[in-house]
């Protein structure tokens, strides 16, 4: 793992996170053994509300074992609803306390905790002296939605010009837009490869992704993550052998990678891979759902970052849902690429239109992002976004922490390693007034569980310390300086190269 933190975790750690997982299992399945033949109680596959007579179970026991025995005994550490917007700071809803499979029920109380678990990497989510009159203006203008698909009813003026903004800012001929992030990726990969390509898939890529390349029908390869050497290898030897059976070529290779992976904090390595996919001609495919707007010293994204062309890029994915503090995503590339996804993605043709007032938004925040509100607010914002990135990785990472990810990237995913302090993390941090997320088994490998803190534009100096000293105090309960001190002090030292280098 390249960046300024590891996956892997120390000897001990590993034994002791194996033999605690194995002795929860063991209980689980003796639990389970009580419940059905003891008291006689029934599972979730044949009580009588599951089963019924001709009918198999809707699932099976061992389906629902996780859940049963595992998730609910922490799921108060997740899906926790708030009631305020996510700015630097928001309201937690109260819930209470677990027990056993019973649901959590809202208390009518709510914790004022520092978000760093939201994606508002530039602020926007919240109230904006520009953006928030020009929402409230659509608001009234169209409505709450469109109610139709872009190619029936629901394509209106804002579509189209946040569509010309995007292909503008992005360096690019043409964007589409799709009303849901996810999808931009699960219904619009599909179209780029079928039977007889080939596409090679970094190994961490995000679900969506792995959505639509297997609802594509190519052949799929993986590389190991972010690893330029194992594409050529790997490229290199597909195009040799071609086709399974057939041996024949194949008829296109697309490449699939992420400009900041989310559950690393890292960014590609943009410029070794677009060098092979040149060599090889394969087609490049980008998803910037987290680098967009957070990276680049004007927002572009990644290739600004990394001082790589857009058009060595052919197809550039990207979400409104985290620096735009809205909702959709957006393809963009070459007009032919753009009116053949149009005419043919179920997305375009069937699904509902993004809301003129989420278009809206997108459009102010580029027009803050570009400066055509009349101000440098949008350039402020991104170094401001930067600076505080690169703070709070340096504070966690003098902690004694192992921290993921790379210098300005706002993601930080924090490794805890033990499966077992992950409730304890949560908990604790919710405790000291800090919403995180954390992050575990089946979502990340079982030795690999991390907290994964998302920092804002919207944070202060001030708010950040306060949030470096609950960490400190985190790290002394829980007993997660797991940093080596000469990997910190390397990785400090080279911030301070990075921030000259800036």
């Amino acid at each position: 793992m390249a960046g300024t933190g590891t996956l892997t975790p120390p000897l001990l750690i590993a034994l002791a996170s194996y033999t605690s997982w194995t002795v929860l299992f063991l209980f689980g399945h003796i639990r389970d053994f009580f419940r059905k033949n003891v008291l006689g109680m029934p599972t979730a596959s044949n009580s009588a509300t599951a089963k019924k007579e001709g009918y198999a179970p809707i699932r099976q026991d061992y389906e629902d074992f996780y859940t049963r025995r595992m998730y609910y005994r922490i799921h108060d550490c997740f899906n926790r609803p708030i009631c305020s917007a996510p700015d630097a700071w928001i309201d937690v809803m109260e819930r209470t306390p677990v027990n056993g499979q019973k649901p959590l029920l809202p208390t009518g109380r709510t914790l004022r905790c520092l978000n760093l678990a939201s994606y508002n990497y530039l602020g926007f989510a919240a109230q904006d002296p520009y953006c928030t009159p020009r929402v409230k203006q659509a608001l009234q203008e169209s409505g709450v939605a469109s109610c139709s698909s872009r190619m029936d009813a629901g394509t209106t003026a804002r579509h189209v010009e946040l569509e010309r903004l995007v292909a503008d800012f992005l360096g690019k001929e043409a964007a589409i837009t799709c009303g849901m992030g996810f999808a931009t990726n699960s219904a619009f990969l599909p179209l780029l490869a079928g039977k007889g390509s080939l596409i090679i898939s970094d190994s961490l890529n995000h679900a969506s992704i792995v959505a639509g390349v297997r609802g594509s029908g190519a052949k799929v390869k993986v590389f190991q993550h972010n690893n330029p050497e194992h594409l050529e290898a790997v490229l290199r030897s597909s195009i040799a052998e071609g086709q399974p059976r057939s041996g024949r070529a194949w008829k296109k290779v697309v490449v699939v990678v992420e400009g900041i992976y989310s559950m690393e904090g890292e960014m590609v390595k943009l410029r070794e891979i677009v060098e092979v996919k040149k060599k090889y001609k394969a087609y490049l495919y980008l998803d910037e759902a987290h680098s967009i707007g957070a990276l680049g010293a004007s927002g572009r994204g990644v290739c600004e970052q990394l001082g790589v062309d857009t058009a060595d890029v052919d197809v550039m994915m990207g979400t409104f849902t985290k620096s735009f503090g809205s909702c959709g995503g957006y393809i963009a590339g070459s007009r032919a690429l753009v009116d053949y996804i149009c005419t043919n993605s179920p997305a375009n043709l069937y699904a509902t239109a993004m809301s003129p007032t989420a278009v809206e938004m997108v459009i102010s925040a580029l027009h803050v992002m570009t400066g055509r509100d009349g101000s440098s607010r949008g350039l402020a914002k991104i170094a401001q976004l930067h600076d505080n990135s690169n703070f709070f990785r340096r504070g966690l990472l003098e902690l004694g922490f192992n921290v993921l990810g790379d210098w300005d990237s706002p993601v930080m995913p924090v490794m805890v390693f033990c499966p077992a302090k992950l409730p304890a993390v949560s908990r604790e941090m919710l405790k000291c007034g800090i919403a995180m997320v954390v992050v575990g088994f089946p979502a990340t490998p079982l030795l690999t569980a991390r907290a994964r803190v998302c920092i804002s534009a919207a944070h202060s100096r001030q708010e950040l310390e306060f949030a470096l000293d609950m960490f400190r105090v985190l790290r002394d309960k829980c007993l997660l300086a797991y940093g080596h001190k000469q990997h910190i002090n390397g990785h400090v030292n080279g911030d301070a190269t990075h921030l000259i280098k800036a």
